[in-house]
């Protein structure tokens, strides 16, 4: 079983920069790729990014492209999200997982941080 929890959430003002982290307990850390999920309230979970296990390949959605950077330290047992050129529409509360494979559909997903809370304002 892993265990995550996210951390580095806050307020910025748009255009500003966040850096998100995500720290896995247990010895499977490398076995699983890893994905950024966010919610909004009244809406489901939608896909960020992911990375593999080995941190070689990632997938981001459109809307971060170019502005997001999911990476890996699987000495750490940690994965980070740099957030640069935040944007209002970027406010959600920001969930990291972990899956066997390198997957964009939340419902692939076999473990869920609590979240941590993204707030961008104008």
């Amino acid at each position: 079983q892993v265990q995550l929890v996210e951390s580095g959430g806050g307020l910025v003002q748009a255009g500003g920069s966040l850096r998100l982290s995500c720290a896995a307990s247990g010895r499977t850390f490398s076995s699983y790729a890893m994905g950024w999920f966010r919610q909004t309230p009244g809406k489901g979970r939608d896909f960020v990014a992911v990375i593999s296990r080995t941190g070689g390949s990632t997938l981001y959605a459109d809307s971060v492209k170019g502005r997001f950077t999911i990476s890996r330290d699987n000495a750490k047992n940690t994965m980070y999200l740099q957030m640069n050129s935040l944007k209002p529409e970027d406010t959600a509360v920001y969930y990291c997982a972990a899956s066997r494979s390198l997957l964009v559909m939340a419902v692939s997903y076999e473990y869920w941080g609590q979240g941590t809370q993204v707030t961008v304002s104008s």
